[in-house]
């Protein structure tokens, strides 16, 4: 193995070995370069961090929910010996191998758990509660919310994949939000007050503290005409405001919409039109939280005589909570099983389902790609879409790929972005306020100082200059990162440094996954693996086998035999000349760096090498020494069958091994 890096060596390779590790760096950085997005806290940061408590100021840092919308969302509220986190989301936007979605890192809040004293929670989207369950666990502290919101808590604990911890126990607090009571949290007391989302129980958090009042709006828009009819509490807000408030913080999420967001209530009509006019069975796909979306239609449906199935896991779970709690009111015979959509007539039928977001394993998109049990679509069938992508998401291509196989079916599809274009009303509107609902946020509270939350940087400078150009002063008003924390007293304000923070991934079963394990996920995926097993006698040094080679992602062995037949000559070349003359760690390295380097000069690409070397022993006479079996005695051919027998097997397992686990 020519140690050098001429560009030319004895076994005529074009490139260079620096050719080849170049190439190999660049996959690597392009890889860490993804991975660096989702990063875990720097643990070295803590000592800076602890440097922050040298005079009593109340501390606010997002630890999640200031780089983008339905982004982790996740707030800390520090004063001396109490804290309290504002929602705990997860981020159902990663697109990573294996990784379902990810939650805070919360270094630095288990460096206080002591001082922990609740979860406050705005409402109840996965965003604002999806990270619950495994944070909880690690920093315990009572859960407080409206009582849908709570539901739905408790409802993803129920459902949560892996066990709590021995000894956790869930505690949540119910707290009404129309009637603004106060309850006390250490140092702090909160109130909750309702506000118009696309949930129902959606509440804005204020927070009374020893230096001022914070107010988090949660995601809202000033809808004056709710299909729930429970209207933000305006008064309730204004009475607050004149009160005063030191910080406000807003959602920001659809800041660069003009105008005021369209009441709910617009969309009704449409559905009720589209009930009419429809020839066959009609299918809705929606969020599966928008409880009063669902009732709108089972309202319709009742109306029209028709039956109601509804399908997707999570729909149907948040459903059954909100029956139970007395949020949807459902008719007794309106609803059928899924299993029994075949047995009605499809002129009388309804199915809401999730799947408008194109996600691969929901409803409406198993029944778009013919996979679907129970639901086999037709011509005459019709589907509406009463969502729009989700911001930040990267849903729309999903969502036009199970279009265009609605479409493929001669299905008729409606959706919101085109219901002009096809002669219907509108079919959605958005939970998120536009600018003017946003400027009437800030000029209702009237705050002292204003921090723009759950969004991205551009967002949140979109809001800034709105607030600046309600009154706001500039210099009172600040574009916060995920870990940066800032500092109040009655009357100022001040930046105090950087706390660990960061991204934790999580794969499809709730397992905590490591970046490392990402970045060979992401090498895997762009270049593939080659694997190179020898089978080496510890006496003589020579191979007592073929190199045995398997690839995985990289190229495929049958159309590409030259390349494979050069590489065992090289790969037995090798072991020739560096076998024994260096130790085996070091032997491994070298033949690591080789045949990357071959295989790039062949094929310019730079898969993952993992080269295995087994040494073994041919000692016939400990098998003479055994009484009985001197017929036993085993060739260098049958041990090598063995061997072979026992690559084959590995070779199996790594070839059937499960992408997702580790």
């Amino acid at each position: 193995m020519n140690q050098n890096n001429n560009s030319k060596n004895n076994s005529g390779m074009g490139s260079s070995k620096g050719d080849a590790v170049r190439a190999q760096r660049r996959n690597q950085a392009d890889a860490q370069r993804i991975v660096n997005q989702y990063q875990t806290a720097n643990p070295d940061m803590m000592k800076r961090a602890n440097l922050i408590d040298d005079q009593p100021l109340l501390k606010i840092v997002g630890l999640g929910g200031m780089d983008g919308g339905g982004s982790k969302n996740m707030i800390l509220v520090e004063y001396e010996n109490d804290a309290v986190v504002l929602d705990c989301g997860n981020d159902l936007g990663v697109d990573l191998p294996g990784i379902n979605y990810a939650i805070a890192d919360i270094t630095y809040l288990e460096s206080i758990k002591n001082k922990l004293r609740a979860y406050i929670i705005t409402h109840g989207h996965l965003d604002h509660i999806g990270g619950l369950p495994h944070i909880v666990p690690r920093c315990p502290a009572p859960i407080y919310g409206s009582k849908f919101t709570i539901g739905r808590v408790e409802e993803i604990f129920e459902n949560f994949g892996l066990e709590m911890p021995d000894g956790f126990e869930l505690k949540t607090i119910v707290m009404n939000e129309n009637t603004h009571e106060k309850l006390k949290i250490g140092s702090f007391f909160v109130e909750l007050v309702r506000i118009t989302h696309s949930i129902p129980g959606s509440t804005s958090i204020i927070l009374d503290t020893p230096v001022g009042r914070i107010v988090n709006t949660g995601d809202f828009r000033l809808d004056p005409q709710p299909l729930d009819h429970e209207k933000s509490d305006v008064d309730r807000l204004k009475e607050i405001g004149r009160e005063g408030v030191l910080v406000l913080l807003s959602e920001s999420t659809t800041t660069e919409r003009l105008g005021r967001t369209p009441s709910e209530s617009t969309i009704e009509k449409s559905f009720r039109d589209i009930l009419d006019q429809a020839p066959g069975r009609i299918f809705v796909g929606l969020f599966s939280t928008n409880m009063n979306r669902v009732q709108m239609i089972i309202n319709a449906a009742v109306y029209h005589n028709k039956k109601v199935a509804m399908d997707g896991r999570s729909m149907i779970s948040t459903l059954e909570m909100a029956v139970r709690h007395g949020f949807v009111k459902v008719p007794k015979g309106t609803f059928i099983p899924i299993s029994s959509v075949n047995t009605v007539k499809d002129t009388d039928l309804v199915v809401v389902c999730t799947g408008s977001q194109g996600e691969p394993s929901s409803a409406l998109q198993r029944m778009s790609n013919g996979e679907h049990k129970y639901v086999k679509l037709k011509e005459q069938d019709t589907v509406v879409l009463s969502s729009t992508p989700i911001p930040y998401s990267g849903n729309d291509g999903k969502i036009r790929t199970m279009i265009d196989d609605l479409l493929k079916k001669g299905v008729r599809v409606f959706r919101h972005e085109t219901h002009e274009l096809d002669g219907v009303g509108p079919l959605h509107v958005s939970g998120h306020a536009s600018r003017d609902e946003y400027a009437d946020m800030i000029n209702i509270i009237k705050p002292k100082f204003f921090i723009p939350i759950y969004g991205d940087y551009t967002a949140k400078k979109y809001h800034i200059e709105l607030a600046v150009e309600q009154g706001i002063s500039r210099q009172n008003t600040v574009n916060l990162d995920n870990g940066s924390m800032v500092g109040f007293t009655k009357t100022q304000m001040k930046m105090l440094g950087e706390i660990p923070h960061g991204t934790v991934l999580v794969d499809q079963v709730g397992t905590i996954v490591s970046n490392v394990v990402i970045k060979d996920r992401l090498l895997l995926a762009d270049e593939g693996l080659v694997a190179i097993i020898l089978t080496i006698d510890r006496k003589t040094n020579n191979l007592l086998t073929s190199p045995d080679i398997i690839s995985r992602g990289f190229i495929y062995m049958r159309d590409n035999e030259e390349i494979m037949n050069g590489l065992r000559n090289e790969l037995k070349r090798a072991v020739i000349q560096r076998f024994k003359r260096v130790d085996l760690d070091r032997f491994k390295l070298e033949l690591k760096d080789h045949v990357t380097h071959y295989l790039f000069d062949q094929t310019q690409r730079s898969p993952i090498i993992i080269p295995v070397v087994n040494v073994i022993s041919l000692n016939k006479k400990e098998n003479n020494k055994i009484p009985g079996k001197e017929n036993l005695v085993k060739s260098a051919e049958e041990i090598a069958d063995e061997q072979k027998k026992r690559f084959e097997a590995m070779r199996t397992r790594l070839l059937t091994q499960d992408a997702r686990i580790d």
